[in-house]
């Protein structure tokens, strides 16, 4: 399957505002490009490139005073599976967890673990370990929070969502992560683009979108497998941009100072 996808955003800005961009794709998805991913500049600007400690792809630049558009086009090539499936994948005991894993039990910015781990065990310590325990947490949060659109909170944590119940996909995946880490599974934030894909289209304006992952002990060995609160089902082309412990690592842009978001469209479609 081909995927064209790609963004146009545009910020305007009163002063020279540095800022850190993260839209490329993942690193482990570079190799699937049937395009350049050229991330275009007007007016034209430089750009330095560098990986993040969780190796996501960051481009640090100045914004100059004015109106600054980023786009990018480009098509992909993805393998038309659904989300991998493995409900045999066992939880890993945390003594025996790699040392680079560690980092995703431990609660963040917005996975106030602390918050929440009392009602964590109490709503699924008597689950199965493993692959049906993360599906029990993703199904409760699936209908914990209402989406919507309109309700987006760059402040609201995992606590937050739960004691709202309502948000946007990136909410559905703190509460998840959150839930997941205060039953001792490893588990991290994603962020990147999933469009319609052999799904009903989403009346909702497209975006970039968020899932997570848990680290568990699949039939050929541990590795991180996707799961996404958001919609509880297997999707059809995700194309990953970036992970990290939240959405803090993941944030598509990180201004140093203020700017005015003032045009925002991503597209993603497959190409027939």
């Amino acid at each position: 399957m081909k995927i064209r996808t790609g963004y146009d955003i545009a910020f305007s800005l009163t002063q020279p505002t540095p800022m850190i961009l993260m839209l490329s794709v993942h690193p482990s998805r570079m190799a699937d490009l049937l395009t350049p991913q050229v991330i275009n500049f007007d007016p034209w600007i430089p750009a330095h490139a560098y990986r993040d400690v969780y190796d996501n792809v960051c481009h640090r630049i100045v914004a100059p005073p004015g109106l600054l558009t980023i786009s990018a086009d480009f098509t992909i090539q993805d393998s038309g599976l659904l989300d991998e499936y493995a409900p045999d994948a066992r939880q890993i005991p945390v003594q025996d967890l790699p040392d680079d894993v560690m980092v995703y039990l431990l609660g963040s910015r917005y996975c106030d673990t602390d918050k929440l781990s009392q009602t964590a065990w109490s709503l699924f310590g008597g689950t199965p370990e493993g692959w049906a325990r993360v599906q029990a947490i993703v199904a409760y949060t699936h209908e914990r929070i209402r989406f919507d659109y309109q309700r987006a909170d760059a402040t609201r944590t995992a606590h937050d969502g739960f004691m709202q119940r309502e948000g946007v996909c990136r909410d559905f995946a703190h509460l998840a992560v959150a839930f997941c880490r205060c039953m001792n599974i490893p588990a991290r934030y994603a962020t990147g683009y999933l469009g319609d894909i052999g799904v009903p289209k989403d009346p909702a304006p497209m975006d970039f979108s968020a899932w997570f992952e848990v680290y568990l002990e699949g039939p050929d060995g541990p590795r991180w497998y996707t799961f996404d609160a958001r919609h509880n089902r297997q999707r059809i082309g995700r194309i990953v941009m970036a992970r990290g412990r939240d959405a803090t690592d993941c944030a598509i842009s990180t201004n140093f100072g203020y700017a005015h978001l003032a045009r925002f469209d991503v597209h993603t479609d497959e190409v027939a």
